[in-house]
């Protein structure tokens, strides 16, 4: 009960420690407190405090009074190592993000995202404005996505299709695993602007150019053409059920005939099961405190499908990342 109580706390030392890259000063030394102190211009006794503070939380161990080396849990916040959590810990504790937390009250009123509230603009406006957040979120959504997608292009048959479109695709990570996988498919990465800002790069680095085109526009108007496979991952729990059906409609409008489209999301048990994690109900808070977004049920999806004239196909788990893949046919 006192961990949850103190968590606040804890996320304060734990938002200090990644913005100062603390995980990567210590990097695979052995350092005491005042080495450290030293190299941030610091006092030596409040630092020797966070970085117990930080060993308390497994972020840290003292192996020797006043001495620290980095855990496997620390490690992982390292902005240095493949896989770190680094961006999407960076982002998650950001002021800005945390103020609009602070401002939870407000969706429960009316709901409506509080960050509107609290900035006067909605999130990913203030993206626009804003690089280096932007560049965080961008990373970190990455960073999620890849291990997500190796499981996927493993999982799912894609072997059915000829051509994949990728809606919302970001930085192309998902179509990189995916493809690579599936060596005859062919790939279309679709998003806006800002959110291919990095995909010529990732496609080259994986030799992938030939078989993937890139294309940009606004997913609410319309989307590529002629794919027989339309796939949002972690496109749809953006949105509530009036836009998503608006994206839906538009991917079935574009698919070829006998065409699918393939969901990527978390999937919601009808109840909360005890032992469960919490992550997911807070990745749903988060999503209302910050736009217009849900995590869903299966009853859920279904509802938005009809609303969208489809229905769900094949439901498929996707071990070891808390993701479904759900597809959906014309109803």
């Amino acid at each position: 009960m006192l961990r949850l109580v103190f968590g606040g706390m804890a996320t304060h030392v734990v938002a200090l420690a990644v913005r100062l890259r603390l995980p990567d000063a210590i990097g695979d030394e052995e350092r005491d407190a005042a080495g450290v102190a030293a190299e941030y211009g610091f006092q030596e006794g409040p630092m020797l405090r966070l970085l117990r503070a930080l060993a308390a939380l497994d972020l840290l161990a003292e192996p020797r009074p006043g001495r620290f080396t980095v855990t496997p849990v620390g490690a992982l916040f390292r902005s240095d190592q493949p896989g770190s959590m680094y961006p999407l810990a960076r982002m998650l504790t950001d002021p800005t993000m945390t103020s609009a937390w602070q401002n939870l009250e407000f969706s429960l009123r009316t709901g409506g995202p509080a960050f509107d509230e609290a900035f006067g603009i909605d999130f990913f406006g203030y993206l626009s404005s804003h690089p280096e957040l932007s560049e965080l979120y961008n990373a970190a959504m990455s960073q999620g996505t890849r291990g997500v997608a190796r499981v996927l292009a493993g999982a799912y048959d894609f072997g059915r299709f000829r051509t994949v479109v990728d809606v919302g695709g970001g930085d192309g990570t998902s179509l990189v695993e995916i493809l690579a996988e599936h060596p005859r498919l062919g790939g279309v990465l679709f998003d806006s602007p800002s959110g291919v800002d990095a995909a010529e790069q990732t496609l080259e680095a994986a030799g992938l150019t030939d078989r993937c085109r890139i294309e940009t526009g606004d997913f609410f108007s319309e989307v590529p053409r002629d794919g027989d496979l339309y796939l949002l991952k972690s496109v749809i729990h953006g949105w509530d059920d009036e836009h998503a059906a608006v994206i839906l409609r538009n991917c079935a409008r574009a698919a070829r005939e006998q065409g699918r489209i393939l969901l990527v999301d978390h999937l919601m048990p009808d109840t909360v099961l005890p032992g469960q994690s919490p992550t997911t109900y807070l990745t749903d808070l988060g999503l209302l405190v910050n736009g217009q977004g849900m995590e869903r049920t299966r009853d859920d999806f279904a509802g938005l499908c009809a609303k969208a004239g489809l229905r769900i196909a094949e439901v498929g788990s996707l071990p070891s990342t808390g993701f479904h893949w759900i597809e959906l046919c014309p109803d």
